[in-house]
């Protein structure tokens, strides 16, 4: 035949000519519902088992136990003169372009004399969870400050807020807020709200509103509870007035009075215009 194809017959594909497109279709649709399925299943089983890999997986709600468990790590590493903050909640921060957010903040205000801040942020680096790899770094701009990683994306951070006192402090970053933030329960206040109330009798302050509850889980069990009382106007000298129902005080500076009354410390910060009192049972050594 030398290769002469006749008229009105149809060509021999042969055993080099490729297979129509057409019969691949099929298992190239198939192919990629498959890829697609498992694709599926392997990001559902990491979103389920898998430690988040950046911060945008956690929710304010997730992160908020966290910051209360470094709060309470870092109220047992600072010492007795050490007064919990209230928590903030700071919205309008960018998740995504897309998504608005929130950074929840707690601190630790620690009084100490003027001159030994960076001893204490050192103290406390040395006392935190080998884990969190906490150390202070001085520099010419900034001075001292303590840099901390608690977990789960939550940074601590330590520095001298002014003369006298050292803010720590434990914050998310901004988060998607979830159900938002609750503060853990303050339960009895094992004498707090009384040893306060002494302290503002002796300060000459009128009955205000109650007191603001915070609390704190101590790292080896129990709570660390605060009583806080809105600022009260300062007498003439609030050390001398306070010396009576001090007994010997655990610091008595410019900037700050401290007292233990039975298993409550109380701590008078007189960095203001405006005298801020605070009763706290601390964690047990």
């Amino acid at each position: 035949m030398n290769g002469v194809v006749e008229a009105g017959q149809a060509p021999s594909t042969g055993p080099g000519r490729p297979a129509s497109p057409r019969r691949w279709l099929p298992w190239l649709l198939a192919g990629t519902v498959a890829w697609a399925v498992l694709l599926a299943a392997l990001t559902w089983t990491s979103v389920r088992d898998d430690p988040p890999t950046v911060r945008e997986q956690r929710t304010l709600t997730e992160a908020g136990p966290v910051v209360d468990r470094a709060v309470g790590e870092l109220f047992a590493a600072a010492g007795d003169t050490a007064v919990p903050t209230p928590p903030e909640v700071e919205r309008g921060c960018r998740v995504t372009p897309f998504a608005e957010g929130a950074t929840l903040t707690r601190g630790v205000d620690v009084f100490v004399p003027v001159g030994s801040e960076r001893e204490l942020l050192e103290r406390v680096a040395d006392r935190l969870p080998g884990s969190w790899r906490a150390g202070v770094r001085v520099t010419s701009d900034d001075g001292p400050r303590l840099r901390a990683d608690a977990g789960e994306f939550v940074t601590v951070s330590g520095r001298v807020d002014a003369d006298g006192r050292v803010r720590l402090t434990a914050d998310t970053g901004c988060r998607p807020v979830g159900d938002g933030y609750v503060a853990p329960a303050v339960g009895a206040d094992g004498g707090q709200a009384e040893a306060l109330a002494g302290a503002l009798r002796a300060l000459g302050a009128p009955a205000g509103p109650a007191p603001a509850l915070l609390g704190a889980p101590c790292p080896a069990g129990g709570a660390v509870r605060t009583a806080r009382a809105a600022a009260v106007a300062a007498p003439a000298s609030p050390a001398a007035v306070l010396a009576p129902v001090a007994g010997v005080p655990l610091l008595d500076t410019a900037h700050a009075y401290a007292y233990r009354r039975g298993d409550v410390v109380v701590v008078a910060d007189l960095s203001g215009d405006s005298v801020v009192v605070s009763a706290t049972t601390g964690c047990a050594a």
